[in-house]
């Protein structure tokens, strides 16, 4: 008599034991696949950012390359503008006359 208690009650502390063992097995397989989630998403997110910053040079480069243009026009823009003034506006008004002549026109056409 005196054995036949402690053995069910060993057998029952073992069920309880198989179903937190179950349960935390459970747990840890849930565990496992959410971990493996945001594994695969962090690689993700790194390949992007590596994408992400060779795009950025490049567009770097490019902006470098387009200042570099735009500068050389500036210096073409100053050297026009250093010539003679009446010249230039001379050429401003024939092309502002040309202009309105060109609209005049094509409004009568209508």
């Amino acid at each position: 008599i005196g054995d036949g208690a402690p053995t069910g009650n060993y057998g029952y502390t073992n069920s309880g034991y198989s179903v937190y063992e179950e349960e935390n097995e459970r747990l840890t397989e849930s565990l496992r696949s959410k971990v493996s989630a945001i594994k695969s998403l962090s690689i993700e997110i790194g390949t992007e950012v590596k994408n992400q910053n060779k795009m950025l040079s490049e567009m770097d480069n490019d902006f470098d390359s387009t200042g570099g243009l735009l500068g050389a026009t500036m210096g073409r823009l100053r050297t026009l503008s250093r010539g003679s003034q009446t010249k230039l506006l001379c050429y401003m008004m024939l092309f502002s006359l040309f202009v309105f002549f060109v609209i005049y026109w094509i409004i009568k056409l209508r």
